[in-house]
């Protein structure tokens, strides 16, 4: 499998309190989001912030997971140490005004291109229809 790695980052604030990642539906490769820090930044008040990941379940309902509280004064920054995440899915600011730096990457897994296995079938089906080998003569 061949893969390409992106960076991600988004800011929430006050007035952009959710950004969603999504990948188009028809696109046969397989994505997965990995958010490694999560920080307060400049402009931010000593309040609690707290980020939600907002996806859906087995069941295909839609859920929200808090995954950070920072506080300037206490927790400014927190390492999420790369938590995989499957697209699409949307971050939110579920209180506090930020602005929060969310960083990450995003990977994407090509699947072999379908050509290739069909050239390795015929392939296949021509070394059947060769002759057999005859005994060498004496």
């Amino acid at each position: 499998h061949v893969f390409d790695l992106l960076l991600l980052g988004c800011e929430l604030t006050g007035s952009t309190k959710s950004y969603t990642f999504q990948v188009d539906e028809e696109d046969d490769s397989d994505h997965i989001l990995a958010l490694s820090v999560v920080c307060l930044t400049d402009g931010a008040k000593d309040e609690c912030n707290v980020v939600e990941v907002i996806g859906r379940n087995h069941e295909n309902q839609e859920i929200a997971v808090p995954v950070a509280n920072l506080k300037l004064s206490c927790q400014p920054l927190l390492s999420l140490d790369n938590f995989k995440l499957q697209p699409p899915v949307t971050f939110r600011l579920a209180a506090g005004s930020g602005p929060v730096h969310l960083a990450g990457w995003h990977r994407i897994m090509h699947r072999e291109d379908a050509s290739f296995e069909e050239d390795d079938d015929l392939s296949e089906e021509d070394e059947e229809e060769l002759p057999p080998i005859m005994p060498a003569k004496k």
